[in-house]
C-alpha cells in the first residue's frame, strides 16, 4: 500500500478525495432522497408503527421499497409470511448488486463486507459501476474505488436517515391531503428513470407497471408482489435472448 500511494499523508488525500467526490456524485439526488425518506416516515407512523418501531425500521432495513411494500401489508394485517416474502422478493436484486461490486471488495475482511452490503442502494451501485465497470481485474479494490464508495453511501445513509427520522417525527402534524403519496411517486421516479438502462431494464420497468396496473385488485397487496416477479423474470429472460442472438452473429461472423 505505501508503494501504491506513497507517505501516509497521501494515503490520507487519497481517501478524502474519494470519500468528497463520492458524495458529489450522489448530491444531485439529495432532493429525491429526502422527499421518499419524509415520506416513508410518516407512511410508517400512519399505518400504525410506534416512534421506537418506525426508527427501528428505518434503521434497520434501509430499504425504501422494502419498506414501502411492506407497510400496506402490515396495514391490511396481512399474515408474516406475505410481508417477509414481499420484502424477500423485491430486494432479490441486491444479489446482482453484490455480484457486481464483489470484484471490488473481495480483499476485505467479511465484517467490512457485510457492513458495505448494508450500505448498498440502487443509485449509489448503478453510479459506482457506472464509473469503474470499464477497468482491468488487477485494478479493482483500490483504495480510491472503496472510499469512493464510502462516500456515495455515508451522503445517501444520513440524507436517508435524517428525513426518514423528520417524516416519523412529524407525521401527526401532517395533513393527509397534502398529497405524500404521489410526492413518494414522483421522489421513485426521479430516482429510478436513471438507473433503466438498456433493452431488460425497460422492458422489466414496463412489465412490472402493466401487471401492477393490472393485479392491483388482488387481496393483500399481492399484485405487487406479482409485478415484481413479473419484471424481473421478463428483464432476465430479455437478456438471455439477446446474450443468445449475440452468440449467433459471432458465430456466424467467424463463418
Amino acid at each position: 500500500m505505501k508503494a501504491l500511494f506513497g507517505s501516509r499523508p497521501e494515503l490520507a488525500r487519497v481517501r478524502r478525495d474519494a470519500f468528497m467526490h463520492g458524495m458529489r456524485i450522489v448530491a444531485p439526488l439529495t432532493l429525491a432522497t429526502g422527499t421518499w425518506g419524509i415520506v416513508t416516515g410518516v407512511a410508517m407512523v400512519k399505518v400504525g408503527l410506534t416512534t421506537t418501531q418506525a426508527v427501528g425500521m428505518s434503521l434497520l432495513v434501509f430499504s425504501g421499497s422494502a419498506q414501502l411494500a411492506s407497510l400496506p401489508l402490515i396495514a391490511a394485517a396481512a399474515p408474516i409470511w406475505v410481508v417477509l416474502l414481499t420484502a424477500f422478493v423485491i430486494n432479490l436484486r441486491f444479489v446482482i448488486f453484490s455480484a457486481g461490486l464483489q470484484p471490488f471488495f473481495r480483499r476485505l475482511e467479511l465484517k467490512r463486507r457485510l457492513l458495505l452490503a448494508y450500505f448498498i442502494i440502487d443509485f449509489s451501485f448503478a453510479m459506482f459501476l457506472s464509473r469503474f465497470s470499464d477497468t482491468r481485474d488487477d485494478e479493482r479494490g483500490t483504495t480510491e474505488q472503496i472510499w469512493f464508495f464510502l462516500g456515495m453511501a455515508a451522503y445517501s445513509w444520513v440524507i436517508w436517515q435524517a428525513t426518514s427520522i423528520a417524516g416519523i417525527l412529524l407525521a401527526a402534524r401532517v395533513p393527509t391531503e397534502w398529497g405524500l403519496e404521489f410526492a413518494s411517486i414522483i421522489a421513485l421516479i426521479a430516482m429510478t428513470i436513471p438507473m433503466i438502462v438498456g433493452t431488460p431494464a425497460l422492458v422489466g420497468a414496463l412489465t412490472a407497471g402493466v401487471v401492477a396496473v393490472l393485479a392491483a385488485g388482488l387481496p393483500l397487496k399481492l399484485g405487487l408482489l406479482l409485478a415484481v416477479i413479473a419484471g424481473i423474470a421478463a428483464a432476465m429472460t430479455v437478456e438471455v435472448l439477446l446474450d443468445e442472438d449475440a452468440a449467433k452473429d459471432k458465430r456466424g461472423a467467424k463463418n
